[in-house]
């Protein structure tokens, strides 16, 4: 994967050395020291530079991030996603159910990690595998691949800085109220390596807001926004006031309508990491959620 970045220096960026000014870019560390590395990695006026160089107005420096290797111990294997929208420096996903995102004991070759390796690998383009956000096995809808390392360390540090906005749609068991908040902390299960819980004590904080959109005899379908970002939180939390998913394998096994948790990824908003361009993606609700509620498709 080669990207290449022309940056113009403009008066306020004179006298800053590349190393700072690559830093008010978004750049990591280790970016930056692989640049250094990199007899192409780093020019002014086609003449390679260090990083201590102090910028002059009307320089340009050129900036190539050149990845030759692709993710190791990813396997190419053909396994189905959709493509929301990709350009040089990202892609959105719609992944289906039934697909975990990382290779892991049992899962060697049927990942999205692995669909994407098989994507690129017909394009002969080297690929390292960055998923930005997570989703379980079973839950449908909307990530964020980076395609280089400065996508992935600017992306990264929006998710810590809770700048990514995600929403969720979901039909749990019962009829909830119209709008509700959970902020309540979760911690593993004792005794388990994948079962999480309300856990006072010892728990992290966590919070969720949900919205009810629509229900039908005895569940409904929401809308969810996390706050945080914890391990099987939107799981959880719902068990934790009583309406857990349907479907929910780990916190309520009722497959009488669904046979995997009823929940989607279903839209993203962030700024482009590169274009600071405002990004807004929807994924409609998967058939077997639709069939769950016997209600039109959410558009």
């Amino acid at each position: 994967m080669r990207r290449q970045f022309y940056y113009p220096v403009s008066d306020t960026d004179a006298g800053m050395s590349i190393e700072q000014f690559l830093k008010s870019k978004g750049y990591s560390h280790p970016i930056i020291v692989s640049l250094r590395k990199d007899p192409e990695g780093l020019l002014v006026e086609g003449k390679k530079v260090y990083t201590t160089h102090k910028l002059q107005q009307g320089e340009v420096l050129f900036v190539c991030i050149n990845e030759t290797a692709s993710s190791p111990n990813i396997v190419p294997s053909s396994v189905p996603f959709s493509i929301v929208y990709e350009d040089e420096d990202l892609l959105v996903i719609n992944k289906p159910s039934d697909t975990p995102i990382h290779p892991s004991q049992g899962n060697y070759d049927n990942t999205l990690a692995n669909g994407l390796a098989y994507y690129f690998s017909k394009q002969n383009c080297p690929f390292i595998y960055r998923a930005i956000n997570r989703l379980d096995r079973d839950t449908t809808g909307l990530l964020i691949i980076a395609k280089h390392a400065l996508s992935a360390a600017i992306l990264s540090r929006m998710v810590t800085n809770r700048t990514i906005s995600r929403h969720y749609l979901a039909i749990a068991d019962g009829i909830l109220p119209e709008h509700g908040i959970i902020e309540a902390p979760i911690a593993r299960l004792d005794g388990s390596t994948i079962e999480r819980c309300v856990d006072f004590s010892k728990g992290e904080y966590a919070k969720t807001e949900f919205w009810r959109l629509a229900s039908f005899h005895d569940r409904t379908l929401i809308k969810l926004k996390l706050e945080t970002g914890r391990t099987h939180q939107i799981r959880v939390h719902m068990k934790h006031i009583q309406h857990p998913l349907l479907g929910d394998f780990i916190y309520h096994p009722d497959y009488r309508y669904i046979k995997r948790q009823a929940l989607h990824s279903y839209s993203l908003d962030f700024i482009h990491p590169i274009t600071k361009e405002p990004m807004h993606f929807t994924a409609p609700l998967p058939d077997d959620m639709i069939q769950a509620l016997k209600l039109p498709i959410i558009p």
